[in-house]
């Protein structure tokens, strides 16, 4: 376990604006799985009554953190879920009887 690496999630996710960010993220992501749709930023901006620049500031802190992927799709931005990374926090959050 990377104790900073995780220390820089649980910072990242300690902004309410950035955790409601991230939380519309996933529920967008989940919500497109089936679909096979991209999770559009303009689109989670637009819910988020957050200004642009700031939503690109949490979407840094995100991706810094490792916890989104995101990318360019024409003029769009697109943001990815790290997976791997929300099993890292999951694994690290599980409760382990009698090995503390």
């Amino acid at each position: 376990m990377d104790t900073k690496k995780m220390a820089k999630v649980f910072k990242a996710l300690s902004n309410p604006n950035r955790l409601e960010l991230y939380l519309q993220i996933v529920k967008k992501q989940e919500a497109c799985y089936d679909a096979n749709c991209d999770c559009l930023i303009s689109d989670i901006a637009k819910s988020l009554n957050i200004g642009a620049p700031t939503i690109s500031h949490h979407l840094k802190e995100l991706s810094n953190a490792e916890l989104i992927f995101t990318e360019r799709k024409g003029k769009y931005l697109v943001a990815r879920v790290n997976e791997k990374m929300v099993n890292e926090v999951n694994e690290l959050l599980k409760l382990h009887h009698g090995e503390l």
